[in-house]
């Protein structure tokens, strides 16, 4: 079965119309893209309904393909199967692994998407970990992303990973983060890691308010409430 279908997803990445042009370059087929859309689960159920296969490409809009990337390789998802994830490199703090990878997913578990912080976790179905580096997720296009970046991941590591990921990994990864010192903004990443644990100490066990995690009119005033004197975007 061949891959012909391929989204997008940006809200206000500012390389988002560069990285689209590149995916859509190197997949060789067209990439449709939602921009802006207010709700991660509303984003994603949108993205089903604009597909027209079962099984389709999911990028965010901070994904740099890998130009080697070969799509002719790739193998469609099992029966039991609702998403595969590629690794991306991390160029803050040089972790590999799913974090703003590349997705195959398929579009009948999007529309049976359940609840959980971390949206995709709640597909119904397994979900499949490649091993293989499609790409590098430029998360740290600008102070605010960056912090974003590392608060988000780290609270959610430090409440405890919904893809099943072990105690002693997630503290690594949590060491990471906050160690961050490589690439643009590295220092506001590392800031994000260390207020998302607290968060996550705080929040961890009231799902209402650790679901703020996914509000960005949220994230953006609490960024600007510990680092209010630089810009948001861009």
């Amino acid at each position: 079965m061949n891959i012909t279908d391929a989204v997008m997803l940006s809200y206000d990445e500012p390389l988002a119309d560069k990285l689209h042009a590149r995916l859509q370059r190197v997949l060789g087929i067209r990439a449709k893209r939602l921009h802006g859309v207010r709700g991660m689960r509303r984003a994603y159920r949108l993205a089903a309904e604009t597909v027209d296969c079962e099984q389709f490409f999911l990028a965010d809009g901070d994904f740099v393909i890998a130009t080697e990337f070969d799509i002719t390789a790739v193998e469609p998802l099992g029966d039991d199967v609702s998403m595969r994830v590629w690794q991306a490199i991390n160029p803050l703090n040089g972790l590999v692994y799913g974090y703003g990878g590349l997705k195959l997913i398929r579009r009948s578990a999007l529309r049976d998407l359940g609840h959980a912080i971390d949206v995709l976790a709640a597909l119904p179905g397994r979900v499949e970990f490649s091993s293989e580096v499609a790409g590098t997720t430029r998360c740290n296009q600008s102070p605010y992303h960056a912090w974003k970046a590392g608060f988000r991941e780290c609270a959610m590591l430090a409440r405890g990973s919904e893809y099943g990921m072990g105690d002693q990994s997630a503290a690594d990864r949590i060491a990471a983060w906050k160690a961050c010192g490589e690439g643009d903004f590295a220092q506001f990443a590392a800031a994000g890691a260390v207020e998302g644990v607290a968060f996550a100490a705080d929040f961890a066990r009231r799902p209402r308010e650790f679901d703020q995690l996914n509000d960005p009119d949220w994230l953006q005033a609490r960024f600007l409430a510990a680092h209010g004197e630089y810009a948001v975007i861009g």
